[in-house]
């Protein structure tokens, strides 16, 4: 067998767009290489903190060579697929696709066409995002998400517990009340729950909440979905699994 050489680095699948954080990366954050069960790479965006990316849509393409910029180094670093840590960008999805030569999902919220399909048309998906008001009809249409769609939103930014990741308190240590974000996160979900008797899936648009979905699951007995599913769908896509462990 020969292979081929050419670059410093090897063996990581999905590269991954970060932005400009200091909040903690807690396992099942996308930002936690532990996360996953295969290596990933990650690039940070210079200047591209949640509050420039959320606030709203024009901020994330007012950035967007930056965010090419950092793409087409994760891609000659020899990543196979690339995603982000931020919903939100769903706004550039089309600009970085095109920008590299390998596949990109800038967002779980690509999501809901697919469980809209999985759930039928009359069920309510219920998307988890950072901000509820920050969440525009641009950024549901870039998703392909239409107008008219059973889409139930809830949002974070009234809690506390999340002032530290929305970059909305002045804490120095950027600390982060885990078990007091998973209560939150719960009370959303089962609030939307409740709101919605035939609610029939929650999403996470923000990267952040995945540490949380067994505790949501466990609540509401629905299936929870987020960028963790993107993730290894893109790596499956690039490394196909071999299946040398199977058995007949």
């Amino acid at each position: 067998m020969i292979v081929r050489g050419g670059r410093a680095i090897y063996g990581e699948s999905v590269g991954i767009l970060v932005l400009d954080t200091k909040f903690p990366r807690i396992p099942g954050d996308i930002g936690n290489a532990t996360t996953f069960d295969f290596p990933v790479r990650y690039q940070v965006v210079p200047g591209a903190t949640p509050e420039q990316i959320v606030a709203a849509p024009d901020r994330a393409r007012a950035l967007l060579p930056s965010f090419i910029e950092a793409a087409t180094g994760l891609e000659r670093d020899g990543v196979r697929a690339i995603t982000t840590t931020c919903g939100f960008l769903t706004v550039v999805q089309d600009e970085i696709a095109e920008a590299v030569s390998v596949p990109v999902i800038t967002s779980s919220l690509f999501l809901v066409p697919l469980l809209r399909r999985m759930l039928g048309p009359k069920r309510t998906i219920g998307v988890v995002t950072a901000d509820a008001h920050s969440l525009s009809d641009a950024h549901l249409r870039a998703a392909g998400i239409e107008p008219g769609w059973r889409l139930l939103v809830r949002g974070m930014q009234s809690s506390p517990s999340f002032g530290t990741i929305l970059g909305t308190d002045n804490d120095t240590d950027h600390a982060l009340d885990v078990d007091q974000a998973r209560r939150d996160v719960v009370a959303a979900c089962q609030a939307m729950q409740a709101d919605a008797p035939d609610l029939g899936a929650v999403l996470f648009e923000c990267t952040n909440l995945q540490p949380y979905a067994t505790a949501v699951q466990a609540a509401t007995g629905l299936p929870v979905f987020g960028i963790y599913h993107v993730v290894n769908l893109l790596h499956s896509a690039v490394v196909s699994p071999g299946f040398t462990h199977g058995y007949l």
